[in-house]
């Protein structure tokens, strides 16, 4: 919380002082991890069956890193030394620079994860969200790098139109957020 203290206004309101997740990003992250199984899991009614985290048995620990203005350096290395202290065996990080990633010595993952490999600490890292050539990054040799590309589902749904013309629609779990800041689901037609 160093970090945020020292670079926001400390009248302003934190949405949480503690780990919790204010966006759902990181208990996303978390149940992808170790979320236990769960029966007759769906999207809107699509797409039915069981689903369960990598390691559902796994314990987690969380570390506070990230605000609504942006992460700060000093919190994601305090995050690195609280978790190395507390006998982590694995670090799942699912953030990064901008692209193109600078100098590992400038960045703060990237010290922060060879710090923590340097302890026997598996480091794990999102490659990225932007998705242009050349966009990966937390690319250190000293940690893993995970991205995905596809998934088994298709979240498909027919539409009949009044002339009885039938259209079938993909949902895509991917969101864009519009010009009036609402979230919307991506589609995209077949016929």
């Amino acid at each position: 919380m160093s970090g945020y203290e020292a670079e926001e206004d400390s009248a302003r309101i934190v949405s949480f002082r503690s780990p919790r997740d204010s966006s759902g990003h990181g208990s996303h992250t978390a149940s992808t991890a170790a979320g236990r199984y769960v029966t007759n899991v769906n999207y809107k009614g699509l797409a039915a069956g069981g689903a369960r985290g990598g390691a559902p048995m796994a314990r987690i620990a969380v570390y506070k890193t990230c605000w609504d203005s942006g992460c700060y350096d000093v919190d994601l290395l305090a995050a690195f030394d609280d978790a190395i202290r507390d006998g982590v065996h694995l670090l799942s990080v699912s953030l990064g620079p901008d692209a193109p990633q600078g100098d590992y010595f400038k960045d703060s993952i990237s010290i922060g994860s060879f710090h923590a490999a340097s302890h026997g600490v598996l480091v794990v890292a999102s490659v990225g969200n932007a998705g242009d050539r050349g966009s990966a990054t937390n690319l250190a040799p000293w940690m893993i790098t995970v991205g995905a590309s596809s998934m088994d589902r298709d979240f498909a749904s027919d539409i009949v139109l009044g002339n009885d013309t039938k259209f079938t629609v993909k949902i895509f779990l991917h969101l864009l957020k519009n010009v009036c800041g609402k979230w919307q689901s991506l589609i995209s037609s077949q016929s």
